[in-house]
């Protein structure tokens, strides 16, 4: 492999810094309209639900540290419980969505607060109210099936969903920031590749390593004035 030299490289770079310039404007042009015109804002809305014992009491009472860990045991298959398909089925049902169970799955997200009985259930949806809508209509279906699975009624929840006002996917300043990021990458590695696979001769150092002649001379490039 040819070894490059690291000097030529930085002048042949300072060189085309205007097609540099260009690629990344273009990157960011067209990223930008991405953005604003192109990309679907998605907002996030958030349900939580908490298990509890039997009775429906999360503390006190008959609550004791048998049913924290059973209940804590329960968390991962909860979870799971409530993005199946027959969960999310009859929320569609419900609401008379225009989704597939499959699409409705890939917008629900569903985690458990470490080391708690808490359960969090959001849902993106091109529609603020409907994403609101669509999260707490998961829970009031999950709690229902849970009592005709496990016999109990051990969920509660805590938090309601609420429509929110920003989409949670659009940061037009990130955005931005990204899009000059890969410009820059996407310049350079342009730059680089045209260097490297430039066979032109760059300067008397090289002819003499490459073909092992002293340079006696070089001839300056001079630019003609136009006669007035």
């Amino acid at each position: 492999m040819e070894e490059i030299n690291l000097k030529e490289l930085f002048d042949y770079f300072k060189e085309r810094a205007m097609l540099a310039l260009i690629i990344i404007l273009a990157v960011l042009v067209i990223g930008s309209i991405y953005s604003i015109f192109l990309k679907q804002p998605l907002y996030q809305s958030e349900a939580t639900v908490v298990l509890v014992s039997d009775d429906g009491q999360a503390g006190g009472g008959n609550y004791t540290t048998s049913d924290v860990q059973l209940n804590k045991s329960l968390v991962s298959t909860y979870s799971e419980i409530i993005v199946s398909r027959k969960i999310i089925h009859q929320v569609i049902k419900n609401l008379n969505l225009d989704y597939t169970v499959k699409e409705l799955q890939n917008n629900v997200n569903v985690s458990s607060v470490k080391d708690t009985e808490i359960i969090k259930i959001a849902v993106d949806d091109p529609d603020k109210s409907l994403s609101a809508d669509i999260a707490n209509e998961i829970v009031k279906v999950f709690s229902e099936e849970i009592k005709s699975i496990y016999k109990i009624q051990n969920v509660s929840q805590v938090d309601i969903a609420e429509e929110v006002d920003k989409p949670y996917n659009v940061n037009i300043v990130k955005d931005l920031l990204i899009y000059i990021l890969v410009g820059i990458v996407l310049a350079c590695g342009v730059i680089f590749v045209i260097y490297y696979f430039d066979t032109s001769i760059k300067s008397a150092e090289e002819i003499e390593n490459k073909l092992g002649l002293p340079v006696f001379g070089i001839v300056p490039i001079v630019k003609r004035k136009e006669k007035k």
